[in-house]
């Protein structure tokens, strides 16, 4: 079998982006009114993808979980599943008390997280070299944050109403952030500067004409989906079909290297418990929002909201087991 390729993915998710950049094209306004029309049906398209798709890559974190307690000669699982849920509560509870803020270190966290995650060969069979070589020094926090930081950056640049828009759905209303927030869009020179921070980012992490294809491929593809969808839709493509599936095919690939179809088979049903419940919680989080907020402000609030909580103690955990595993 053959090995699973980064550089494969990202021509595969470009070539995605270009098909469904066609269609849009091809049916014109009547495509944007069908989106506009069907808000209600496209965000609830967005939660279904995001909560099978999009969170199954970190369904494995109870046995990553696992194996970081053993390091720490702990044997009550459970400890685990009592701290990640108590992280995941504070976040929200954080989030309630300082929208703003959260938001911040959110957006952080999620653009070094995608920058790492997304920018790496991974360390099986023949790309192990590849990807001792590119954890150097000079690979830190800011270079992977910043290249992460299209996420944030792109949807602001090409849709700002509606990004800030969906700011206001998650209580972010500080005057200071969105005062900042406002000036970069009004200035041009300054609003250049910074879309171009990603593409900057990703010139100094090529090392070769492989890192340059697909580091490129996604940026590229990434620039082209905040252009021609709203942030929410191009969040979802980016989440689910670049950054999930990549992560799960690591993971199908460490279950079984010799066999991706017995890996899969085998990821799916570690997965899928963890994947249920987290979905049942969101959609049981949105039933009761919705007895406050309209629909589609219910699901913004769960998506985000609850990605959030989900990500710190997921990038946490990915963080203590690199660190006890050198």
């Amino acid at each position: 079998m053959t090995e699973y390729s980064s550089s494969k993915h990202s021509l595969y998710f470009l070539g995605l982006v270009m098909v469904l950049g066609i269609i849009k094209s091809k049916s014109g306004i009547n495509f944007t009114i069908f989106l506009y029309q069907n808000e209600s049906l496209i965000n609830i398209i967005c939660l279904l993808l995001i909560l099978s798709v999009g969170i199954s890559h970190g369904s494995l974190d109870h046995l990553k979980g696992k194996k970081l307690l053993n390091i720490y000669k702990v044997k009550n699982i459970s400890v685990f599943y009592i701290s990640y849920t108590f992280i995941s509560l504070f976040i929200i509870f954080f989030w309630l008390l300082f929208p703003a803020l959260t938001l911040i270190l959110f957006l952080i966290i999620a653009s070094y997280h995608f920058g790492k995650e997304d920018s790496v060969k991974y360390e099986t069979g023949a790309f192990k070299e590849a990807f001792k070589e590119f954890f150097k020094p000079n690979y830190n926090f800011l270079s992977f944050t910043l290249k992460g930081s299209m996420i944030i950056i792109f949807p602001l640049s090409f849709h700002f109403k509606e990004t800030v828009e969906i700011f206001d759905m998650l209580w972010v209303n500080n005057e200071y952030f969105k005062n900042a927030l406002s000036y970069i869009n009004k200035n041009d020179f300054i609003g250049i500067m910074i879309l171009l921070i990603p593409v900057i980012a990703n010139y100094f992490m090529v090392r070769n004409v492989d890192d340059f294809a697909f580091m490129y491929m996604e940026l590229i593809s990434v620039l082209i989906l905040n252009i021609i969808f709203t942030p929410l839709i191009a969040f979802t493509i980016y989440f689910c079909f670049l950054h999930s599936i990549r992560h799960s095919a690591s993971l199908i690939h460490k279950i079984n290297s010799k066999n991706f179809s017995e890996g899969l088979k085998e990821f799916l049903k570690k997965a899928t418990p963890l994947t249920l419940v987290t979905a049942i919680l969101f959609i049981l989080s949105i039933h009761i929002l919705t007895n406050y907020f309209v629909l589609d402000e219910a699901i913004l609030k769960v998506i985000f909201i609850g990605l959030a909580s989900l990500t710190f103690p997921h990038i946490l955990l990915e963080y203590l087991l690199e660190k006890n595993e050198k």
